[in-house]
């Protein structure tokens, strides 16, 4: 029996998960949304709406099916053994994309102090390729080592962010404000629908908040309330950090920057913190991109036990390290590095991004709609069971938006890569037909 008094409270859990939802996606934020203007501040209301529609979805998830496999075991529940792959395979690229994105974000931030990064495409390649393949060799540790730098270097984000929020007011001018609403005259539809992609980015990572539920005090009240808090906090610091830093920095400064916060810190003290907030921004990103490699290997390693992906992703070393995963992951991050070449940090930021959100939006998709079937197998209450449903109709309406919001390029790419997904899964799709199935077949 586990000890109560060793659970974690609601507190505790609300805290992990706003921390571990924060982590590096928002530092480059502030100048990609600034090329749009102040107007796509807008956008925040409806993501954090959407984001805790789709987190407290994933927690009920969670609480009624006692499956592993997270999102992809929900996706089967409604969708089949096919949406089991779909689903891990597609969550898997996202999970690349936006680990080059986060390469590309620490390697803005480390051009003040290498200025040569700065210089043009392939620098800023060579950088985050560097980057890449330092944090996939550090991982060779193990998973304690890499647990705890990335537990100590994520606060090199959340604490200059958050205090921003807090005391970025003392400097905030209307009128830079105003200048900044709107500088293309967009229409403001637009520019709402052009953001969703940008703040949806810093929302991603919610899926994981029920996966702590066996360590939590009252799970089926405390999961599903710490989810709604913790995007809450996130939500709430993402919009006054985000506002109060258009109104210090003037728009067509701030929408150049290739370290927005590192900026804004200059402008409110003077170089030397704003070159510490860089300092502090670099190691937080290192240490973000640090552990999603072990995450993105340690995910090709469980699909790779159901028999989905290549057996090379289940080799690990005697320290449990995934090995062969690590280094096939960092070979094919180094590639869409390759393929998303741009002279611009910012550019090649929001690029991935857009890419990274839909190629995580469908699998949103699948697994959310799991949720009906896993309340009628676990018998919910009829109020619940509609309640849940309202939710979840919301969340899949706001991942349909997204996937508008996301643009052709990037829904169209997505569809390539899903349609790949199914071609893939044709090859193996053998291995999950019963035999009896096989021998009815043949009669």
């Amino acid at each position: 029996m586990d000890d109560p008094a060793k659970k974690m409270s609601l507190v505790g859990l609300t805290t992990l998960v706003t921390v571990n939802m924060m982590g590096s996606g928002i530092i480059m934020l502030p100048a990609s949304m600034a090329q749009i203007g102040a107007v796509s501040l807008l956008s925040w209301l409806i993501t954090a709406v959407g984001s805790m529609a789709i987190a407290y979805c994933f927690a009920q998830c969670g609480i009624y099916c006692t499956r592993s496999g997270g999102m992809s075991a929900y996706s089967e529940q409604a969708h089949g053994k096919s949406a089991f792959f779909l689903c891990s395979y597609l969550y898997f690229l996202s999970l690349m994309i936006g680990n080059v994105a986060i390469g590309i974000s620490a390697v803005g931030y480390l051009t003040p102090f290498f200025p040569w990064l700065g210089s043009g495409a392939v620098p800023l390649l060579a950088g985050a390729v560097m980057l890449i393949w330092f944090t996939t060799l550090a991982n060779l540790g193990g998973a304690k080592i890499t647990g705890r730098l990335g537990a100590i270097s994520v606060w090199g984000v959340i604490v200059p962010v958050a205090g921003l929020s807090l005391i970025g007011w003392y400097w905030f001018s209307p009128t830079t404000f105003r200048e900044a609403w709107n500088p293309g005259q967009m229409p403001v539809a637009q520019a709402i629908t052009s953001s969703i992609p940008l703040t949806l980015w810093a929302f991603l990572g919610m899926e994981s908040a029920a996966q702590n539920s066996d360590a939590v005090e009252n799970p089926k009240r405390n999961v599903p309330l710490a989810c709604l808090f913790g995007t809450l906090g996130a939500a709430v610091v993402y919009i006054l950090s985000t506002s109060v830093i258009q109104g210090i920095v003037p728009n067509p400064e701030l929408a150049n920057a290739s370290a927005p916060f590192a900026l804004v810190y200059a402008r409110m003290f003077n170089d030397t913190v704003g070159n510490l907030i860089m300092g502090l921004a670099v190691i937080a990103c290192v240490g973000s991109l640090l552990g999603w490699q072990f995450t993105l290997a340690e995910t090709a390693k469980v699909t790779a036990g159901e028999g989905l992906f290549p057996r090379l992703f289940t080799r690990v070393t005697p320290r449990g390290v995934p090995l062969a995963g690590l280094l096939t992951c960092a070979v094919l991050q180094s590639l869409i590095a390759l393929s998303t070449l741009s002279p611009n940090a910012s550019a090649q930021f929001s690029k991935l991004v857009n890419l990274a959100a839909v190629t995580n939006i469908i699998p949103y998709i699948t697994s959310l709609t799991g949720l009906l079937v896993i309340m009628y197998k676990a018998q919910v209450p009829l109020s619940i069971f509609r309640r849940n449903a309202i939710i979840m109709v919301v969340a899949v309406c706001y991942c349909f938006y997204a996937l508008y919001a996301s643009g052709l390029e990037a829904v169209f790419g997505a569809a390539l890569i899903m349609a790949l997904g199914y071609l893939l899964f044709g090859f193996i799709a053998k291995r999950f037909v019963k035999v009896l199935d096989t021998i009815g077949g043949a009669s």
